[in-house]
This record gives C-alpha cells, structure tokens and sequence, in this order.
C-alpha cells in the first residue's frame, strides 16, 4: 500500500468530497427513501427506517451516500443477534445507529470512491457534538469493500450507483457493523504488521481486550513502522524482543479508558498508557504532531481520529519504545 497519508490522512469523504446534482430534471428523480419503497429487496430497510425516524432524513434534501443492504443481509444480522429477534422487536436505538452507519453525508460515486475513510452519520453516543464513527472504504479495481468485508463485519457493494435526487444508493450484502478498534486495524492493509504483533505468540488475548468496551485510544504504528523499528533492533530484529517485552512495547501505544481525539491533544501532554503507567510518551505539536517517547525517540502522528465505537485509533510513522 502506498503512503499512509495519501491514503487515510486527507482521504475523509464526508468531509472532502462533494458532488452536488446540477441535472435539470432532478426534481423529478426518486429520492433514497422512494428507491428504497420502490424495490422490493429493500423492506426490511424501508421497515428500519420508518421505525427509528429516519425517513425523513433520507427522504430530505440534503446529500447522502448510503450503502443500502438487501432483506437477506438484514435476515443474517438479525439471526446473528437471536433468534428470535427481527426488525420490529430489536432495540431501535441499536438500529437507529446500525443505520446511520450505512450513512455517509455527501454523495459518493462510485467513479470518486478511492481507498481512505469516510465519516459516516453514526455517533459514538448521545452526547451532543458526538464524534461519528468511521468506515475505511478499500477499491481494488472495481470492487469496493466496506470495513475489511462481511468476515471483518464489513460488506462489499454488490451494485453501485443507484442515482437518487438527494444522493446515490449503492447496495451491499451484508448489514455493517459497528467496528470496535480491532475491526478497524484488521480492514486496513496498512496495519498488517501491528495486527501481527498483537496475535503473535505468547501475547495476551488483544483482541478480545480491544473489542471490550473501552474505550481505548490507540495510538497505532503502521507497517512501513515496523519496517523501521525491524531495522533499528538489528541485527535481531523485532524477532530478538522476548515476548513479555513485545507486550510491554503493544501496551505502550494504548491509553483507557478515554477516546482522546486530536483536538484534545495539547502541547506537552503527558500521557500514561493503560498497562505501562510508570513509562509516559508526550504530546508534541509545535512544528508537526508528533510523540516523544521514553527514549527521547520521536514519531510523527500522520493520521487522526479514526473513530470506532470503542475508542479511536491515531496512526504513527514509527513505534514508540518503552525502557525495557
């Protein structure tokens, strides 16, 4: 994968790409919601609509991309939460924000989708000026692959641009969840090598720890990190770190519980990580985002504020080293 920055630094959909319709006849075209109600494998999602308010929303006049999904998909999400629980009995919060998370606030074609992250309109709470949670878009070739697939929790689009007065329906196979910080570092091709690290042999069970409730602020190395620190740990490489000490290094980069997002981080900063108390990094801004850690060694931050919904992930250029 290409640098990082190009592809989820500036690469915020919601945020960076507009597409206004200027046809002359688009007030004669269906909206997303007459799409939805004209097609019949679309009455579970007309159905959650209706029932968590949001037709009006997408029935409106603003500018949305939704990745709609079919009745099958809702039936597979649905079973996977009972048996017994269907589109009229499920919580309808956790429906409401399920939806929302389909939702981006612009219109995206498929001709403008490039792989990065998207805002969709989800929020982490209720809480007024909430943050909303992201979703890493990936296009290879014509495929376009939402949150790492339907295996990750994610979905791919089995049709695009279904063209809507008020933006563009594109439809998917599967319901997409809310991804915890796990999902998000397992989508994304970049973060193979941190992913790697925290399954490997003799590491406590991250995985299960990051998908819990948090929430965590992760402050997450990429590959071309890794690359880096492999070479500076020569001639061993990070394969000569015993495994408690390469605990010590992943915990390093976590900070809970607390979803710290960029506007909170301020000059000087000292922050203290969840299992390393005793070994702080600080926040550095003047000249560039960047991290100082317990050796002096600093690292740019080159991303920010991918949201999930238990915490949210900061991307690093090189790891951060506790005194070991």
């Amino acid at each position: 994968m290409k640098n990082l920055t190009k592809i989820i630094g500036i690469a915020i959909f919601s945020l960076t790409i507009f597409s206004c319709s200027s046809d002359s006849d688009s007030d004669s075209q269906p909206t997303i919601v007459d799409i939805a109600s004209g097609n019949s494998d679309f009455s579970t999602l007309v159905t959650a609509l209706n029932r968590t308010g949001l037709t009006a929303t997408l029935d409106g006049s603003g500018q949305f991309t939704v990745f709609a999904p079919t009745n099958s998909a809702f039936q597979t999400f649905f079973t996977s939460l009972g048996p017994s629980v269907t589109v009229n009995n499920v919580d309808v919060n956790v429906l409401k924000n399920v939806l929302l998370n389909h939702v981006i606030g612009a219109e995206v074609k498929s001709a403008d989708i490039v792989t990065g992250y998207a805002s969709t309109l989800s929020p982490i709470n209720t809480t007024a000026s909430s943050p909303t949670i992201s979703m890493f878009i990936q296009k290879s070739g014509g495929v376009v692959t939402l949150n790492g697939g339907a295996s990750n929790g994610g979905a791919t689009v089995t049709t695009a641009d279904i063209d809507a007065s008020n933006g563009v329906v594109h439809v998917v196979g599967n319901v997409i969840g809310l991804p915890t910080v796990v999902n998000h570092a397992i989508a994304n091709p970049d973060f193979t090598s941190l992913v790697g690290a925290l399954t490997s042999s003799g590491q406590p069970d991250f995985v299960s720890i990051l998908s819990g409730t948090g929430p965590f602020t992760v402050f997450a190395p990429n590959n071309a990190a890794f690359t880096s620190l492999n070479t500076e740990l020569a001639p061993g490489g990070i394969a000569g770190v015993s495994a408690a000490n390469l605990t010590k290094v992943l915990t390093y980069h976590v900070v809970s519980p607390a979803n710290v997002r960029s506007s909170s981080l301020t000059e000087g900063q000292v922050v203290t990580p969840i299992l390393t108390p005793s070994q702080t990094f600080t926040v550095l801004l003047s000249g560039g985002a960047r991290l100082r850690d317990a050796n002096n060694r600093e690292c740019n931050i080159i991303a920010t504020d991918v949201q999930a919904s238990n915490g949210v992930i900061h991307v690093l250029s090189k790891v951060l080293l506790p005194t070991l």
